[in-house]
């Protein structure tokens, strides 16, 4: 592997190795062995952050547009560049394979650019006047302010990719907090902004303990927008103290992504294309398709055919074994967590078709696991999993699907596999959620907005709505002087 890189915060330009509020431990998930010590930033080192970032913002927020998409460019020149480094060491702290790591760096490259040209060529726009009196009316997009950005570990460079680039696009200035796991990933994203020529302060990346770092910067009167990707509870406390402070904030929560099965699908096609989808990244993923919902003339065919796909995958260190298909979650509280939903299905409350086990040994392995009809009101079937679980649930009815789909406070994506055209349309108006995917499994391009609904979030990252979740709309009308 890649040497581990020697952590630092970036404050005002400067590279700063000393945490004045101590350190954490950096640890292996796949081999539990201590990657480095990570230093957290004591208050005076937020502050310091936060008064670079404010400071910065006039000279940013007025620098041209073609300007502000030059260093993106390069940035994400640089990021491909280094992408095999920079994956080796994604995959060191939080467990996913190489190829999958490769893959989400060139995806976060692609959405800077997006972003980039989103800076030259968002100029607002002029409405026509009513009477002769007024010369213009004219709406622009101006710069939000100095903003904080909460990023978690499970894409630890593309989530960070979507926020920075949207931020620093728009005319933004950033204080980034990674997640406490994840640190040398979001590191060496950073340096690549700073090696493509970011002025001191318009990014600034610090590290910390997540409860007493993100409620210092939010409450800031620096900080004009918050940007978070977490879980649900963990996002409405943040909302709840960005609104008292009357700031700007956009959430990307917790799923629980439905996946419909009509019996006019290409079983064939959605049963291999769900196997590989679901347990990518161990199925920690957001938008991970959990919930099979599976038309009861095609059950039993869906539920062998994908039970035996998934027993076939291979776990292990995904850093010494390029050959594995599944690597390990993310600590010791996710096998927990993993445990307790396979306990609570047992009995008449669902059947284990395969897997269901943590895995001995070194690491926080689970086995990818398949329940089928987990009753109801199960753990599983009300509660985001967010790891190797999926179950497999009959329907008789398209609409009783849809019911099932519809019936939890999440709203992150949906998906469904139809080849009745009429019926397709249906499901893509009637699921309830920020993203559908019809007959595919992906949801997020550079180009596309990414956001929920209901307890997923509110707000969209990526796309022109993620240039845009970063700026004021601005009326100006223009009258003529004299009568």
């Amino acid at each position: 592997m890649t040497a581990y890189p020697t952590l630092k915060m970036l404050i005002n330009g400067e590279w700063i190795a000393a945490g004045e509020a101590g350190t954490m431990v950096v640890v292996n998930p796949a081999t539990e062995a201590e990657l480095g010590q990570c230093p957290k930033a004591s208050p005076a080192q937020l502050d310091a952050a936060l008064k670079a970032a404010g400071d910065a913002f006039e000279g940013w927020s007025r620098t041209a547009g073609a300007e502000r998409h030059r260093i993106l460019r390069r940035a994400a020149d640089l990021m491909r560049e280094r992408a095999d480094m920079i994956a080796r060491v994604v995959t060191a702290e939080m467990g996913k394979p190489r190829a999958q790591a490769v893959g989400e760096i060139t995806s976060a490259a692609d959405t800077l650019d997006f972003l980039g040209e989103e800076a030259k060529r968002r100029g607002g726009r002029l409405i026509p006047t009513r009477g002769n009196q007024l010369i213009a009316q004219m709406v622009t997009h101006e710069p939000i302010g100095p903003a904080v950005l909460l990023t978690p570990w499970n894409f630890p460079v593309n989530l960070p990719a979507k926020k920075i680039g949207g931020a620093l696009a728009a005319g933004c200035t950033a204080i980034f907090k990674p997640a406490e796991n994840t640190p040398a990933s979001a590191q060496l994203l950073v340096e690549c902004f700073v090696d493509a020529g970011l002025p001191a302060g318009v990014l600034n990346l610090i590290y910390g303990d997540p409860g007493p770092v993100s409620e210092h910067l939010i409450v800031s009167p620096v900080t004009r927008k918050v940007s978070f990707t977490g879980s649900t509870a963990i996002g409405k406390q943040l909302g709840a103290l960005a609104a008292s402070h009357m700031k700007r904030f956009t959430p990307e929560l917790g799923g629980h992504a439905p996946v419909i099965v009509s019996k006019h699908a290409d079983i064939d096609r959605a049963v291999a294309m769900c196997a590989a989808t679901k347990f990518r990244n161990a199925g920690q993923v957001c938008v991970s398709p959990t919930r099979f919902l599976v038309a009861r003339e095609v059950y039993d065919r869906f539920v062998a055919e994908f039970a035996e796909r998934t027993a076939k995958l291979k776990v292990g260190d995904a850093g010494a074994d390029e050959s594995v298909d599944m690597g390990p979650l993310a600590h010791a509280r996710r096998v927990a967590a993993m445990e307790a939903v396979v306990a609570d299905a047992g009995g008449n409350r669902g059947e284990v078709v395969t897997g269901g086990s943590a895995i001995a040994g070194k690491g926080f392995f689970f086995q990818p696991t398949v329940i089928a009809n987990p009753a109801p009101d199960s753990r599983f079937m009300t509660e985001e999993p967010f790891g190797p679980i999926a179950g497999i649930v009959p329907f008789d009815t398209i609409e009783d699907a849809v019911g099932i789909a519809n019936s939890l406070r999440y709203g992150l994506a949906a998906y469904a596999f139809s080849g009745d055209l009429d019926e397709a349309h249906y499901l893509g108006r009637s699921l309830r959620a920020g993203m559908v995917g019809i007959n595919q499994l992906i949801v997020s391009s550079p180009e596309t907005p990414f956001g929920g609904v209901g307890d997923s979030g509110f707000g969209s990252e990526g796309g022109e709505e993620g240039y845009l979740a970063f700026t004021d709309t601005k009326l100006v009308m223009l009258a003529k002087a004299g009568g």
